[in-house]
């Protein structure tokens, strides 16, 4: 078998077999493939596709090329979620608790922040102490003792993913739908959670900015997952606009605690039940939506969910106390406010430029050894629909940088668009795609 064969198979849109395929992964992650065949390849499935077996083969192909993490031994179903990513999306940080309170356990692998989109794990260490570098018996013992744990990713989980992101990066070849799903698929297979929930973000801070791309994208990684055997759904999401007010990683976080109170923003708390519905129903706690939301209300209602939060922080070696003290979490030096400059109704909040200007604050990364200050960030006062008059306030930026904070508030103004007439919220919840 010849890598060469393969390329002109693939240029003449020939379909490849699972042993091709499995062949391809294997020679290019031990090297023996050279990179500049595998960009060919890449190319080649740009222009010519790939149908929905090869793409999962290509998937597990991803998945098997380095370790799968084995979690029989964490009792009951278990249940991970995805993002795409977001701005403003502290999802996890609300969700978990959630759902490891009504006794589904939670075994995740997240990622840090990279450019406009924030990363769960920043957010995580705003408790101070906390830490995701946990050992694999470490994380199953917290899964099974109180529900929940969520850890970096291994430096060898997919490894092929790793290195074929990387070609993919700067050959123009990552914008195809079967490449996208293979790569966010074969880490969350090789999680190793029974179920999959993914939350796919469509719009202007998303990756996917048309609905029809997301829905393409939704539909392609849960049929991976179910042709896995995992039991996958998704939920089509707006990032037309930040999710809810907060963005930055310590806002966020006192965002998600609000949430777990009872006191979240209306478009953040729906993002929330409807995963968390998904998540419930296929680890089979709850026959319905209905009875979903309705369980994971009570579990907002009688504070179960808010001292999971702080019993998870705890145990991995966090200050829980924060939980119940979001006072003490660090504040920025410096609060500026931005004003509207005409009357009349939001129209659209472009969520990639808030994101960027939270980065440039210091919040998030431009590169992957990027530092971050944990304590800026924007808090938003009007979004999509809401009325305005000149001279309101439109959001705040908190920053430890005068200078960064004024090219902030001029990037955080350009973002908000105001129109003459009124128009109505699009809905946050787009699909569910099952």
């Amino acid at each position: 078998m010849r890598m060469y064969d393969l390329i002109l198979k693939k240029k003449h849109g020939g379909v490849l077999s699972t042993e091709e395929i499995n062949y391809m992964i294997q020679g290019f992650t031990d090297g023996s493939i050279p990179d500049y065949q595998m960009s060919a390849m890449t190319m080649a499935i740009c222009f010519s596709g790939m149908d929905e077996r090869e793409t999962v083969d290509l998937t597990l192909a991803m998945r098997d090329s380095g370790d799968v993490l084995d979690l029989s031994g964490i009792k009951g179903i278990k249940v991970d979620k995805h993002s795409t990513g977001g701005v403003g999306d502290k999802t996890t940080l609300a969700l978990t608790p959630i759902i490891a309170s009504l006794g589904v356990p939670v075994a995740k692998m997240s990622g840090r922040g990279l450019g406009h989109t924030g990363g769960t794990i920043d957010k995580l260490e705003c408790f101070p102490g906390f830490s995701t570098e946990i050992s694999e018996d470490t994380f199953v013992n917290n899964v099974n003792k109180i529900g929940i744990a969520i850890a970096g990713q291994t430096a060898n989980l997919a490894p092929a993913d790793k290195k074929l992101y990387a070609l993919r990066d700067v050959t123009g070849t990552v914008d195809q739908m079967s490449l996208i799903a293979g790569s966010i698929m074969s880490k969350k297979l090789a999680s190793g959670s029974d179920a999959i929930v993914l939350d796919v973000k469509t719009g202007n801070g998303a990756f996917m900015k048309k609905i029809e791309d997301s829905k393409a994208l939704a539909k392609a990684m849960v049929s991976i997952g179910n042709m896995a055997g995992k039991r996958t759904a998704a939920v089509i999401t707006d990032m037309d606009q930040p999710l809810g007010y907060a963005v930055g990683n310590s806002l966020e976080v006192i965002e998600a605690i609000h949430t777990l109170q009872g006191n979240g923003p209306k478009d953040f708390t729906e993002v929330v039940f409807a995963l968390g519905s998904l998540m419930l129903q296929l680890a089979g706690k709850a026959a319905d939506d209905a009875a979903a939301k309705s369980l994971m209300q009570s579990v907002i209602d009688n504070g179960k969910a808010l001292d999971k939060l702080a019993e998870f922080v705890a145990a991995q070696g966090g200050d829980a106390s924060y939980v119940y003290d979001t006072e003490k979490f660090p504040k920025a030096s410096c609060a500026i406010e931005v004003r509207a400059t005409e009357d009349g109704y939001v129209r659209r909040i472009l969520a990639e430029q808030i994101g960027t200007a939270c980065m440039m604050l210091g919040g998030g990364r431009e590169k992957k050894d990027s530092p971050i200050d944990l304590s800026v960030g924007i808090l938003l006062h009007k979004k999509n629909s809401d009325p305005v008059v000149s001279g309101d306030v439109l959001a705040m930026i908190y920053a430890n940088d005068a200078k960064k904070a004024e090219a902030a508030k001029e990037a955080v103004l350009r973002a908000y668009e105001i129109g003459r007439e009124a128009v109505s919220p699009e809905p946050v919840v787009k699909e569910i795609i099952l």
